[in-house]
């Protein structure tokens, strides 16, 4: 049996080198951005759940947010 590159497929599925995933996984360090109107949906305030303890998000009257414990 040939043995195949590393960029050449196993079983139907093509192999990319590990400095090849390794940049492709650095790409998804930056995610696009969430729109606020998306994230409080028309509420002034949402509660938000982040490893068991809840934040709230708010629009302050001058329009900006504020997380807070």
């Amino acid at each position: 049996m040939a043995q195949q590159s590393a960029h050449e497929t196993q079983a139907g599925v093509a192999v990319q080198p590990l400095a090849a995933q390794s940049a492709n996984l650095r790409g998804l360090a930056s995610p696009a951005p969430v729109s606020s109107a998306a994230v409080l949906r028309g509420f002034r305030s949402v509660p938000i759940e982040h490893e068991g303890v809840i934040y709230r998000l708010q629009v302050t009257k001058l329009g900006k947010l504020i997380l807070t414990k």
